[in-house]
Parts: structure tokens; C-alpha cells; sequence
């Protein structure tokens, strides 16, 4: 999965919205999702994704902010493992 792309998008909680604000010319805006240009932006991010695949790291699965990387050591878990990653992510 890729946060650059727009997978994976942390919302922004309802009150903290106005503290993203910005003006344009043509209004002002705040972010609806965090913005991953702040600094702890992939701290947090990190936080989520380890919760999330807390069973798989370092078994089946290793994760770094938006990377994931699922191994299978035997070749009988290269369809499995994949597919177990894919479904918790769901």
C-alpha cells in the first residue's frame, strides 16, 4: 500500500480541522485528512499500521510507515500469506 498515492489516509479528528487552516486567493481551507508533509506524520501513521498488523510483524509480515513486505519462507505460503495480509488490511 502507498500513502503517497492516497491509500491509507489518516483522517483529521473534527477539532483539530480548523487548527490546518490555510488561505488561498480563492478561500480558506482546512485538511480533511493529515497532511504527510508534517514533521511526525509517519510516526503517526506508524502507529495505526503497527496496531493493525501487530500478529503478522516479524512472522509473515515487516512494515515501515507506508511499505509493507509480506515473506513466506516455504513456497507453499506465497499465495496464503499475501492473502491473510490483504484481509486484515480490509
Amino acid at each position: 500500500m502507498d500513502a503517497y498515492s492516497g491509500y491509507n489516509q489518516i483522517l483529521m479528528h473534527e477539532d483539530d480541522k480548523v487548527k490546518t487552516f490555510f488561505i488561498s486567493e480563492s478561500g480558506t481551507y482546512c485538511y480533511k485528512v493529515m497532511p504527510f508533509g508534517l514533521k511526525n506524520a509517519g510516526a503517526t501513521y506508524q502507529k495505526p499500521v503497527n496496531k493493525i498488523s501487530k500478529e503478522h510483524i516479524g512472522k509473515t509480515m515487516e512494515v515501515y510507515v507506508d511499505d509493507m513486505l509480506v515473506k513466506a519462507p516455504k513456497r507453499a505460503d506465497h499465495i496464503k500469506n499475501p492473502a491473510q495480509a490483504f484481509s486484515r488490511l480490509r
